[in-house]
C-alpha cells in the first residue's frame, strides 16, 4: 500500500501542475508585437524657435516716435560722434571738439549738450542751460500751434423743396442753411417748379436771393442759380464767403455808416441856417 501511494503522488503532482499552466495560459494576455508599447521611449525631435531679442532698455515705438517729434531734445553724454562742433549757452562758436572734451566742459559749467544740426560735417550742437531748453521748447511749440492746419475735404449739404413753400418754412429753411455755413460747408439748394403752373425762372432766383439776404457778410453763391432737370427745377450752391470778402463787406458798410453820418450832418447844418 505504502509503495502505491508512493507511485500515486508524483503521477498527482505532475497532473496539478499542468492545469495550473493551462489555466494561466487562458487569463494571460500576450503582448501584441505589432502595437509600440506606451512605455516605449520614442526618439523626440527638437525644433528651433526663432524668436526676437527683448529687451528693457531699448526704447518702445512711442518714445522713438516721441523723439521725432521733439528733435530738440538734451543729448546727455550719448555723443554717437568722435568730433562735433560746438555753441555756448551764447551761441558762440567753440570749434570742434573731441566729444571727450564736451562732456567734461558740460560738467564743469554744468551745461547740457542739445543737438542744433546733424546734417551738417562735422554735427553741431550747443550747450544750454536746463532753462534755455525749457524756453526753447515753448517756442518751438507756439511755432507749431502757428501753423495753418490743413483742411479735410469739403462737406456738401442739399436741400430740396418747392417754389410754392411758405413764409415760415422757407425761414427755417434759411436758419438750417445758416448753420452749415457758419460750419464751413458747401449747401445745394435745389428749388422745383410747380406742376400746376408756368412759374418763370426769374421768380425762383427771387427765392435764393431771399435766401442769401438773410446771411450777410456770411454766404454768397458758389454757383450761381442755373436750370436743372429739364428746366423743371433750378438748383445754386451756397458758401462761405473768404476772409478777403468777409473784409471788403465790412469796409462797405463802414463807409456806408460815414456816407450816412455825413449826410445826417449837412442836413443838420442846413436847417441851422435856416433856423437863423
Amino acid at each position: 500500500m505504502a509503495v502505491l501511494l508512493k507511485r500515486l503522488m508524483p503521477q498527482a503532482m505532475k497532473t496539478d501542475s499542468s492545469l495550473l499552466r493551462r489555466c494561466f495560459r487562458r487569463h494571460t494576455v500576450k503582448p501584441d508585437l505589432a502595437r509600440p508599447s506606451l512605455t516605449a521611449s520614442t526618439p523626440k525631435l527638437l525644433h528651433l524657435i526663432s524668436a526676437k531679442g527683448f529687451s528693457t532698455v531699448g526704447d518702445t515705438e512711442g518714445e522713438r516716435r516721441q523723439k521725432r517729434r521733439d528733435a530738440f531734445s538734451n543729448t546727455g553724454r550719448k555723443i554717437s560722434e568722435r568730433v562735433i562742433r560746438v555753441l555756448d549757452e551764447k551761441g558762440v562758436d567753440l570749434g570742434t571738439m573731441h566729444r571727450a572734451d564736451v562732456i567734461r566742459l558740460m560738467d564743469k559749467q554744468d551745461l547740457r549738450l542739445v543737438q542744433r544740426n546733424t546734417t551738417s560735417e562735422p554735427p553741431e550742437y550747443q550747450l544750454m542751460t536746463g532753462a534755455q531748453i525749457h524756453q526753447e521748447r515753448l517756442r518751438i511749440r507756439e511755432q507749431e500751434k502757428a501753423k495753418p492746419k490743413t483742411a479735410g475735404p469739403t462737406v456738401t449739404k442739399e436741400l430740396i423743396f418747392s417754389s410754392n413753400i411758405g413764409q415760415h418754412d422757407l425761414d427755417t429753411k434759411s436758419k438750417q442753411i445758416q448753420q452749415w455755413i457758419e460750419k464751413k460747408y458747401h449747401v445745394q439748394v435745389t428749388i422745383k417748379k410747380r406742376k400746376d403752373a408756368e412759374q418763370p425762372g426769374s421768380e425762383m432766383d427771387e427765392i435764393f436771393n431771399q435766401i442769401l439776404q438773410t446771411m450777410p457778410g456770411i454766404a454768397t453763391f458758389l454757383s450761381r442759380p442755373k436750370a436743372v432737370r429739364g428746366g423743371t427745377a433750378s438748383m445754386c450752391v451756397f458758401r462761405h464767403v473768404s476772409k478777403k470778402e468777409e473784409k471788403a463787406y465790412r469796409e462797405s458798410q463802414e463807409s456806408q455808416k460815414g456816407d450816412t453820418l455825413s449826410k445826417d450832418d449837412r442836413s443838420s447844418n442846413k436847417s441851422d441856417v435856416l433856423c437863423q
